[in-house]
């Protein structure tokens, strides 16, 4: 089984910045391909970013790009997320999740973050 554990979330104001990580434990795949997803109160869950075993072609949500950057070590197994620029509407449970590369879906999933950007 594996075990996604976030942190870093938190209270900040609009324009702020915040560092999100994941850290992965437990059963280990070869590659796996890691992201970031959001659930503000009342809204669907959204992607915002991801990122693949290799470190390439990272993706992000348009409501989130030029702002967020995402990253991973995979000697630490884990993933970041640089939340700059914040703004009132990132206001969410913020989540890690990981798949294997031949899966569509994510597998794991972590318990959340709480980020809140007051204005």
């Amino acid at each position: 089984q594996v075990q996604l554990v976030e942190s870093g979330g938190g209270l900040v104001q609009a324009g702020g910045s915040l560092r999100l990580s994941c850290a992965a434990s437990g059963r280990t795949f070869s590659s796996y391909a890691m992201a970031w997803f959001r659930q503000a109160p009342g809204k669907e869950r959204e992607a915002v970013a991801g990122i693949r075993w290799s470190g390439a072609y990272p993706w992000y949500a348009d409501s989130v790009k030029g702002r967020f950057t995402i990253s991973r070590d995979n000697a630490k197994n884990t993933v970041n997320l640089q939340m700059s620029t914040l703004k009132p509407e990132d206001t969410a449970v913020y989540y890690c999740a990981i798949r294997r590369p031949e899966q569509s879906r994510y597998e794991y999933w972590g318990q959340g973050t709480q980020v809140t950007v007051s204005s």
